[in-house]
């Protein structure tokens, strides 16, 4: 399905990973999906954002809170290197080695799976590009399959920031429309 992204809308899905990282987390949720649309400069999903006064920092830091009130804690992927731990495997050496062979930041573990209800709005991401007749998806889809996902902490995310979901589809919408022309 990657391959059906536009060169922004893969940016902002390799953008959520890096974000779920850099947060602690070892997952991508919705919540990661929406910081990625705000990383990816020249994306329709990152103008329409910041038109809604929605900014990186001000996001990261109520991704933050909202996790944190749901009782999710950034573990950095410590339960599974303790895990391999356990059984001899030291996943320092193994980055160690890797910086050394191939670059610093090279290898990543854990490598962050997608919740249910990311997976669920990237899916639905396919529809929005389709029903507006599209065969590529770009950051204005990804937003729009976000919007649909009601148990995403985005849609907690966008609230805490005081965007009403309805009015930000309508707004993406007339962007992608304008696009057209």
């Amino acid at each position: 399905m990657f391959e059906f992204f536009t060169d922004h809308g893969k940016r902002a899905v390799t953008a959520a990973q890096d974000e779920a990282i850099a947060l602690g987390h070892d997952f991508i949720g919705t919540e990661h999906l929406l910081l990625g649309l705000l990383t990816a400069e020249g994306g329709t999903a990152a103008g329409v954002l910041r038109g809604q006064d929605v900014d990186l920092a001000r996001a990261r830091q109520e991704t933050v809170r909202v996790l944190e009130a749901a009782g999710v804690v950034a573990s950095g992927g410590r339960p599974a290197a303790d895990a391999l731990s356990s059984i001899g495997i030291d996943v320092a050496e193994i980055r160690r080695r890797a910086d050394a062979s191939f670059g610093p930041g090279a290898f990543q573990f854990p490598r962050p799976a997608y919740t249910p209800e990311a997976r669920k709005a990237l899916e639905n991401t396919l529809g929005e590009a389709r029903a507006l007749g599209r065969d590529r998806f770009g950051t204005a889809h990804v937003l729009l399959g976000l919007l649909t996902v009601p148990g995403g902490h985005a849609l907690e995310v966008l609230a805490a920031l005081r965007v009403d979901p309805a009015d930000l589809r309508e707004t993406v919408l007339a962007q992608a429309a304008r696009e057209e022309l």
